[in-house]
């Protein structure tokens, strides 16, 4: 459903150029925390700016519906959306319209201004939500199919269970980290059971979003109620080391190949920003899928993606900048959000504010739209090219990986930033016997 916050004739009395992520049509939620204070605090980007909502909060400028406890002074988004729907809706309405041109409140008002809108590069984002659970999908049919080829050969690409249902693995919450954060190659044990570090570092191209209210134990969310569970999304780098996962993962799938990092980007991108950018995803037709799985509608979402690859050799004089390795778009995924969210609690687990449910790798149709290097390399043995002679099959340590995601409209962006990550060498570990 539209409503009047996406509406693309709206502007803002902030500054905001035609391609910046944070449009008002956007009003993305963070956690942040400003320079000198040790507090955190929950704000909105717009253009270059935060808009501090604790501030306007403890100034009654911002009220929720019915009254109720500050939200917006903590270090999470974890209790604003645990309120619901109602709640997301009248609060975004009122940010919308405090940043609107043709209102005077914040505009006109220079110490409430100097004192609510902060410079983006003079703040500290911190992680948006406590995580308490962190559930990875398998979505997309482009990527099953690729690797399953590899596995398996091309007439037996996908599993049995496939095109039935959103096969996914429970991942490993504390380690999930914002953007910006280094991760150290991994340890781990690669075929015939020796140890030592990953030399097979993946990243992995997906989206995530953010459990609103949840659902008690024992009582299936619908999928026609999906939407009201769904906070908003964020990007999501699901690393990956691929020697680590091929020699654990049978019989029960991913564990320490995945476990050692997730890096997320700091800004939630609502739910309600991304309605005028629903479309039609991949049809689901043989087998049509179980009735608890059927959705009306158009429920994809319309969000380019892009992948930017950097390290030693990548980039500099005579070379550019970093290099473009991917472009998708999260239309592509086969299995869709509200599938994903019925799916997870057909059963009756009970979801949490805060829990993140991630789509795993969003890769397309065509090579250049591969999510992941696995893909992109098939398996090492189609190296990646760059100029100046550098070759990459995995990531080698001081790479780089940088995710960005935006919608499109007409005259503004509703974007979502970036996930970046970088690769340090593997720390000197010894292992003495144990007593």
């Amino acid at each position: 459903m539209h409503d009047s916050t996406t509406d693309p004739a709206l502007r803002s009395f902030v500054e905001v150029a035609a391609d910046s992520d944070f449009s008002i049509q956007n009003l993305p939620y963070g956690v942040f925390r400003a320079a000198g204070s040790a507090r955190p605090r929950v704000g909105v980007a717009i253009g270059q700016f935060v808009l501090d909502l604790a501030e306007l909060e403890e100034r009654r400028l911002l009220t929720l519906p019915g009254g109720g406890e500050p939200v917006f002074g903590g270090g999470s988004l974890n209790a604003f959306m645990a309120l619901g729907a109602g709640a997301w809706h009248a609060i975004r309405r009122q940010v919308s319209t405090l940043l609107r041109a043709d209102r005077p409140r914040l505009r006109d008002d220079k110490p409430l201004r100097e004192a609510a809108l902060l410079e983006r590069g003079k703040v500290e984002m911190l992680l948006p939500v406590e995580i308490g659970d962190y559930t990875d999908f398998y979505s997309s049919r482009f990527h099953a199919t690729n690797v399953g080829t590899m596995l398996r050969g091309a007439d037996n690409a996908l599993q049995a269970n496939w095109l039935h249902l959103p096969v996914a693995y429970h991942g490993r919450a504390s380690s999930i980290v914002l953007d910006g954060t280094p991760l150290h190659r991994p340890w781990g044990q690669t075929e015939g059971g020796k140890l030592g570090p990953s030399k097979a570092l993946d990243f992995e191209l997906e989206m995530g979003f953010f459990i609103g209210p949840g659902n008690a134990l024992g009582q299936p969310v619908p999928i026609a109620e999906a939407a009201q569970h769904i906070f908003g999304m964020v990007l999501v780098n699901d690393w990956s080391a691929r020697d680590i996962q091929r020699w654990e993962y049978v019989p029960l799938g991913p564990f320490l190949a995945k476990n050692f990092g997730t890096t997320i980007s700091p800004w939630v991108v609502p739910l309600t920003a991304l309605e005028p950018f629903r479309v039609a995803g991949p049809p689901q037709e043989e087998p049509a899928p179980l009735p608890y799985l059927r959705t009306a509608g158009d429920q994809a979402f319309d969000i380019q993606l892009e992948v930017l690859l950097d390290g030693p050799g990548l980039s500099g004089p005579g070379l550019g900048g970093p290099q473009r390795i991917t472009e998708s778009n999260f239309c592509y995924l086969y299995w869709n959000i509200a599938q994903q969210l019925a799916h997870h609690t057909i059963t009756g687990c009970n979801l949490r504010p805060g829990d993140m449910l991630a789509s795993g790798t969003i890769s397309g149709p065509e090579k250049s739209s591969r999510g992941c290097l696995l893909e992109l390399t098939w398996k090492g043995e189609q190296p990646l090219e760059f100029p100046g002679g550098q070759r990459r099959t995995y990531l080698q340590d001081g790479d780089s990986v940088t995710l960005r995601g935006w919608c499109q409209g007409e005259g503004y962006r509703v974007g979502f930033g970036e996930a970046r990550g970088m690769i340090l060498p593997a720390k000197e570990l010894s292992f003495p016997a144990g007593g």
